[in-house]
């Protein structure tokens, strides 16, 4: 019996949540889940989005599944899910991106896993407001510090990279490539621009790829790894990658395998680790429960992997495949046209999986 911590989330993300503990559940696998709430919700009743109740429950279980949560555009509290990161040291942000036959996409055959550094570069959290006086005294460090003016009314983020958090992150790349018989690891930069955050993270890559002869290694300029992707993903494998780039290369792989709802997702630090969809809360559709739960379907699954709980992770990955590529109980942005009226609830979207895997 597993003690799992899980988060609803907010918008349509406690719908797609009752759906993913629905066929986790099938799969025989015991769990006990601590239900926890978190989000905008919370933050209207409690004034904060991430109470510290939460982070105690994934600390004392280990390990969590999550809905996705909403953040405000430009206001109001910071993003959740970067919160969660900070706070556990979940430093390590893993995204397969994997077709799936039945899945509408310019692209068939994708198989890229992204592994992108969770807590430092400008997600860092280190942000002054424009015009005020942090940001003013800054500037006129700045100046004297490098001779450069900077424009007095500019908000400044500041992009730290290091060591050892590029160090830890480019051997967690190493070491899962080698764990899942993967061939190659690519370093995706900016070095050629940013030659003392990024050109660190080249350096470092370089020297930690040498500890592991057995895997190839390259690295790749983020823009032409960008161009690289839409024209030949098949030449790549396992991408490892600062924080920005490798929140934007996420979305682009999901793209490239039919969008976010296919996307799952994955934080992990030393000893803990929270599984969640890669795609947002999409509050305009909360209570219909019309939206599609594979991307966390599937984040389940790699909960299952994580815990050492391989049969039933293959089991499960199947049914979903299967019932993706048969195509009849998917919902509406799954079918050739999104008014496709034979298009299924998210809760019959669970019903079709349980029964794939009843099946099999």
């Amino acid at each position: 019996m597993y003690k799992v911590t899980f988060i609803p989330g907010d918008g349509v993300g406690p719908e797609l949540s009752e759906a993913t503990s629905m066929v986790l559940e099938a799969t025989g696998v015991g769990f006990e889940w601590d239900f926890q709430d978190a989000g905008e919700d919370v933050y209207e009743k409690e004034g904060n989005p991430l109470p510290q109740r939460v982070i105690d429950s994934i600390k004392k279980n280990k390990v969590a599944i999550k809905g996705p949560v909403t953040t405000p555009v430009g206001k109001g509290f910071r993003s959740i899910n970067v919160q969660l990161r900070q706070a556990m040291d979940l430093y390590a942000c893993l995204r397969p991106c994997k077709s799936f036959k039945g899945v509408r996409s310019r692209y068939e055959n994708i198989d890229l896993v992204i592994v992108r550094e969770n807590t430092e570069d400008l997600y860092a959290g280190i942000e002054f407001q424009k015009s005020t006086p942090e940001a003013l005294r800054l500037i006129d460090t700045i100046r004297e510090l490098s001779g450069k003016d900077i424009r007095k009314d500019s908000g400044i983020s500041i992009k730290p990279i290091s060591v050892s958090g590029t160090e830890r992150i480019v051997r967690f790349a190493f070491d899962y490539a080698r764990k899942n018989g993967r061939k190659k690891v690519t370093a995706v930069h900016k070095a050629n621009i940013m030659k003392f955050s990024d050109g660190l993270f080249l350096e470092v890559a370089r020297a930690v790829a040498a500890d592991y002869p057995d895997i190839g290694f390259e690295d790749r300029i983020i823009d032409n790894m960008c161009m690289q992707l839409v024209q030949k993903p098949e030449l790549y494998d396992v991408l490892v990658l600062p924080n920005l780039y490798g929140d934007i290369i996420s979305d682009l792989g999901a793209g490239l395998i039919g969008g976010l709802g296919l996307a799952p997702g994955a934080n992990i630090g030393e000893g803990y680790a929270v599984f969640e969809p890669t795609h947002g809360s999409a509050p305009k559709y909360k209570g219909l429960n019309k939206m599609n739960p594979f991307a966390m379907m599937l984040s389940g699954v790699m909960m299952l992997r994580y815990l050492g709980e391989q049969d039933a992770a293959e089991r499960l990955e199947k049914a979903i495949a299967g019932v993706i590529e048969e195509g009849r109980h998917v919902t509406y942005d799954m079918k050739p046209s999104p008014d496709d009226p034979s298009a299924v609830s998210t809760t019959d979207v669970a019903h079709a999986v349980i029964g794939k895997m009843k099946a099999n």
